[in-house]
């Protein structure tokens, strides 16, 4: 069932994506070559208990963290661990904010100090990915239509969209309906209405979009060991057009 939020409803989403975005700000000034996902993810902790909110993600369905950290050819899920990024790395952090019941979700791809220009063009493309999906986020449009400019764009600069992990209805839960796949058909899926809240997530990998679990359960990885990046926003769909609740 999809739960359609009230104005009073979104501008609470809202005040948690304002946390959420300042935390990413920050983390932004953070991510250098030495530094611990580990670190990072103490900090996120920390910022958002300081801030009256909490980490969605930390116990849900068992997960022990605050934050995804997933590293080069980790998709998503990746466990934050006291290995010292290196310079080159891609790391992105990916965080669930809790503010008076209100939740953000956002995903961000940080490059640590200076990277391959192949690592740069990958996540300028799926940067751009997310923002062409957005442009359809509006009411009357389907889910279909947010996927497919997604992948038209990511195919057409040589990359793949990952299948297997997709984009969701957000609020008081973490998941809700409907899936936002990041590729398929325009005119398919749910009809976009106002009120409703989503994610936009887009994962790009430089190869095949296939993926391998790790043995952890939670972490996805490349099958071919190539590089993969994601950016996320969480949207409200208004009469005014997609509203990114979680701006940088």
């Amino acid at each position: 069932m999809i739960i359609l939020k009230s104005e009073r409803e979104i501008e609470a989403m809202a005040k948690a994506g304002e946390l959420l975005a300042a935390c990413h700000r920050r983390l932004a000034k953070m991510i250098k070559p030495g530094i611990t996902t580990m670190q990072i993810d103490k900090y996120v902790d920390a910022f958002l208990k300081k801030n009256g909110a909490k980490s969605e993600q930390y116990g849900y369905k068992g997960y022990q963290y605050a934050t995804c950290a997933s590293i080069n050819d980790e998709i998503c899920h990746g466990f934050p661990r006291e290995t010292p990024l290196k310079r080159g790395d891609l790391v992105t952090i990916d965080m669930v904010v809790n503010l008076n019941g209100a939740l953000a979700d956002s995903a961000w791809t940080y490059a640590v100090s200076e990277v391959s220009d192949t690592a740069r063009k990958l996540m300028n493309v799926t940067k751009n990915s997310l923002y062409i999906g957005i442009e359809q986020a509006v009411i009357g449009n389907r889910v279909g239509d947010i996927g497919h400019a997604i992948q038209t764009y990511v195919e057409g600069e040589g990359y793949s969209v990952v299948r297997d992990f997709t984009g969701h209805g957000i609020g008081k839960n973490i998941h809700e309906e409907p899936q936002v796949l990041h590729y398929g058909s325009p005119g398919r899926g749910v009809r976009l209405k106002e009120g409703m809240v989503i994610t936009i997530e887009p994962m790009v990998n430089e190869g095949t979009w296939h993926s391998k679990m790790d043995d952890n359960r939670w972490t996805a990885r490349t099958v071919d060991g190539k590089l993969s990046a994601q950016y996320e926003h969480t949207i409200a769909i208004t009469k005014n057009g997609p509203v990114i609740l979680t701006e940088q």
